[in-house]
């Protein structure tokens, strides 16, 4: 029943409150580019995905590592993560959904919250590589989903050389988890998320003209509207709710297989109680679930330490106790 009741997590005093959690890292926090190997590979349908590596040739071993929506292989939580396991001698291999790494892709398409084929995408380039033979996966908030959802679907077809895997501050439970976000407390994160969509949807009208409109686009306040307008028709949903039910990770838990943790802080302000699968965790031999007290959003704040953070350190933790 790995359930784990009390995490070792302890915020700084002057970080007890969730807000603080999620804003100060995205904003003050410094962390040097440790992927610095960047490639381009094609994608089956003709777009392409960019890859940032940091290499250690004298390792087998691969983290693979998984950002959330609007976010890029550059974000400071990224690097973090991929600066813990490089000194601790894995290859990093950091990826970016389709039009995150700078530019629009070339297909109406780009990248949701249940796009598991990209990530076996990413995976078939790093198994044809023939290198690599203990593989973690790490994914953050969206990437966690897509992480999970991919874990669960495959299950016990999932490769033998992927070993364990660590997400964060993960809504897997997709329609609780966007109502939540439409609360005051949220409306900062929204408008910022809000922002970035809109100027992805112009971006697209540029290319698609005759299949994008921007109608409504300006009123937009909600991922429900969102999603049900732009999401869920460019990636064959049929609309938001079905989008959500589809893409969500949670009903795929109990068919993961390998070693999983999932670290869920229980004053996320962007998750419900149903992004809480405690049920799951105890019903599995695989699916761990630890819920600090405190950490926000992909927060988790460290000092001292070497400047990690707590959440780097337990995922390194959790994956090298699993080989």
């Amino acid at each position: 029943m790995p359930f784990i009741h009390d995490s070792s997590y302890r915020a700084p005093w002057l970080f007890r409150s969730a807000h603080l959690q999620t804003i100060y890292p995205t904003i003050l926090r410094r962390v040097p580019l440790i992927t610095k190997e960047r490639e381009r590979i094609d994608t089956p349908d003709g777009d392409w995905l960019y890859l940032d590596w940091h290499r250690n040739p004298r390792s087998r071993k691969l983290v693979v590592l998984t950002h959330g929506l609007e976010g890029s292989s550059h974000q400071t939580y990224m690097q973090g993560m991929a600066k813990v396991f490089s000194q601790a001698g894995w290859n990093v291999l950091a990826w970016n959904f389709r039009g995150c790494a700078g530019g629009v892709n070339k297909k109406i398409h780009s990248y949701h919250s249940g796009a598991t084929e990209e990530l076996q995408i990413i995976l078939d380039h790093a198994f044809d590589q023939d290198s690599f033979t203990d593989i973690a996966l790490i994914g953050f908030s969206l990437g966690g989903n897509v992480t999970l959802k991919y874990l669960g679907e495959r299950a016990h077809e999932v490769d033998t050389r992927i070993k364990s895997a660590v997400t964060i501050s993960v809504p897997c439970d997709l329609e609780s988890s966007s109502y939540r976000l439409e609360r005051s407390e949220n409306a900062l994160y929204m408008a910022r998320f809000m922002v970035s969509l809109r100027r992805k949807i112009r971006q697209k009208i540029e290319l698609f003209p005759d299949q994008v409109t921007d109608k409504g686009l300006k009123e937009m306040r909600s991922f429900r509207e969102f999603d049900d307008a732009y999401t869920a028709p460019m990636h064959g949903f049929q609309g938001a709710k079905d989008y959500w039910t589809q893409s969500s990770s949670k009903p795929y838990l109990p068919k993961i297989r390998i070693p999983t943790l999932l670290i869920n802080a229980a004053d996320d302000t962007f998750l419900p109680q149903e992004c809480y699968p405690t049920s799951a965790a105890r019903e599995s031999d695989y699916f761990h679930l630890e819920i600090p007290s405190r950490g926000g959003h992909v927060g988790f704040v460290s000092f001292g330490q070497n400047k990690t953070y707590w959440s780097e350190r337990r995922a390194l933790e959790f994956v090298e106790d699993t080989i």
